[in-house]
């Protein structure tokens, strides 16, 4: 099966958030299952920088004010796959980031930047590449959610697939934009992309596809609901019977505690020895009291409200008056930056904040925390609680998403039968964290079973190739086989 995956960013080339990671680990994995698979990116510096022995394959064609650009191809090997690579340097070659300029402002022709990658995945569907054609073209998220629509105005003869990783963030722009993409004009209408007099990037992806798929079983039953269905629910519930949620798997060569070159000590869930290493190594560097035996909450994650953090502020008082230890990774939303750092200074011993990101920092984070908190209003699947799973660092997390999906709570009965993994909490609230903060201080009393959580928790093994044959067999549908 020939399969090309279309994606705005790929690990470890280019990284905003989890869509790389999973970008970057799902082509090996089906290609590991008997996929031929090729990846299609724009030409952002970070990923020409890593495509090696490039070659122009062709010209791409303008469509109405979509440019022209040439098409490369080569071998990623940070990545183990090929690609092609649009290479447009008027679109891709930027100061600031992929989707916003160095004040964090969205690039004003991002509906070009990224119909141009639409087009060029339906060209290549199409045939533009003599040598290699896909048999099924799988776009990511709204960056790559116009890719069904072109290749349905271009009339291609091939199977679509469409993956949400996040319904928040659908690639919407002002509605006067259509005509700048060369699409049928009848394509902008509620069948198709237009939304409430706005042309919406991933309602095109979700209308056009032949099959669509999100990043866990939970998350695409909640996304049918009008509570987190983000406007597009109906017609999610209408494509309900194309609609399939495959949880996201752990890269095993990037996040192993046993093998990670990026923490301090390595370590499994027979000899934990080293977890307690990296803590002190984590303590140390973010200035925290060197004390072994206080609870160590940590946090990696985007600032913004989705993620729940006001909630960890308002918590954050209380745990360091119970005596824990909190830490912070992560960026975003201006305000929560300054009130995060704020608390860092009234209590240092307590609190350490890093703003920014840093992979190597979040490794030792997720190595050093005895608890790893995500307790989000909404979480398609979450890699970060996949991460804590498997370091050992016990997620607190709220019972949504793939959070629900991957989690289970140290009640009295899990903990009795062997299936405690984490903390649950349901209400979304302060007074909710909070009552799960305290059953995580509760537990960690409790040093022999929360040993024995750790260990269960670490022999939970959210695989590749479990997600790799589940997205084969979606294929399998789109192709009528």
């Amino acid at each position: 099966m020939r399969v090309l995956q279309v994606c705005a960013e790929i690990f470890p080339l280019l990284k905003t958030g989890g869509l790389a990671d999973v970008a970057g680990a799902l082509p090996a994995a089906l290609q590991a299952a008997g996929a031929e698979v090729r990846v299609l990116l724009p030409g952002f510096e970070a990923v020409l920088a890593g495509l090696k022995n490039p070659v122009t394959v062709n010209p791409l064609a303008p469509h109405a004010a979509v440019p022209g650009a040439r098409l490369l191809y080569g071998e990623l090997p940070a990545v183990g796959t090929w690609a092609y690579v649009v290479d447009a340097p008027s679109l891709y070659q930027r100061p600031g980031g992929p989707y916003a300029d160095e004040r964090h402002h969205p690039y004003a022709d991002n509906h070009l930047r990224f119909a141009r990658l639409g087009w060029a995945a339906a060209e290549l569907a199409g045939g533009a590449d003599s040598y290699w054609r896909p048999e099924l073209v799988h776009a990511h998220d709204w960056h790559a959610a116009l890719a069904p629509a072109c290749m349905k105005a271009m009339g291609v003869p091939v199977a679509s697939v469409f993956t949400i990783h996040n319904l928040a963030y659908q690639g919407s722009f002002d509605g006067r934009h259509f005509g700048e993409l060369g699409l049928p004009l009848h394509f902008f209408n509620p069948e198709g992309l237009e939304f409430h007099g706005a042309l919406n990037f991933m309602k095109a992806g979700l209308y056009y596809a032949d099959r669509i798929s999100t990043v866990s079983p939970t998350y695409a039953h909640e996304i049918q609901s009008p509570e987190q269905g983000m406007g597009l629910d109906g017609l999610l519930r209408r494509r309900a019977g194309v609609l399939h949620g495959i949880l996201n798997g752990v890269d095993e060569a990037v996040w192993n505690p046993a093998k990670d070159p990026l923490i301090t000590a390595a370590y499994d869930g027979l000899k934990l020895t080293g977890k307690g290493r990296n803590k002190a190594a984590l303590q140390k560097l973010l200035g925290l009291a060197p004390v072994p035996d206080v609870p160590l909450f940590v946090v990696v994650s985007r600032l913004t409200e989705q993620k729940g953090l006001h909630l960890v502020l308002e918590a954050l008082p209380k745990l360091a008056a119970r005596g824990g230890q909190f830490a912070l990774l992560g960026n975003g939303d201006a305000g929560m930056e300054a009130a995060f750092r704020d608390l860092a200074s009234r209590w240092p011993d307590s609190v350490g904040v890093h703003i920014g990101y840093d992979e190597s920092l979040a490794h030792q984070m997720v190595a050093g925390g005895d608890v790893i908190m995500v307790p989000s209003r909404f979480e398609p699947c979450g890699l970060t609680q996949l991460y804590g799973l498997r370091y050992g660092a016990l997620p607190l997390v709220r019972r949504v998403g793939g959070l629900a999906d991957t989690v289970t709570d140290c009640s009295l009965e899990a903990l009795d039968e062997g299936r405690a993994t984490g903390f649950v909490f349901d209400d979304f609230s302060e007074e909710g964290l909070d009552a799960a903060v305290r059953r995580a201080f509760a537990l960690y009393r409790r040093r022999r079973d929360w040993v024995s959580v750790q260990r269960t928790a670490m022999a939970q093994h959210h695989d590749w190739a479990v997600a790799a044959q589940g997205y084969l067999a979606m294929y399998r549908a789109a192709l009528g086989r």
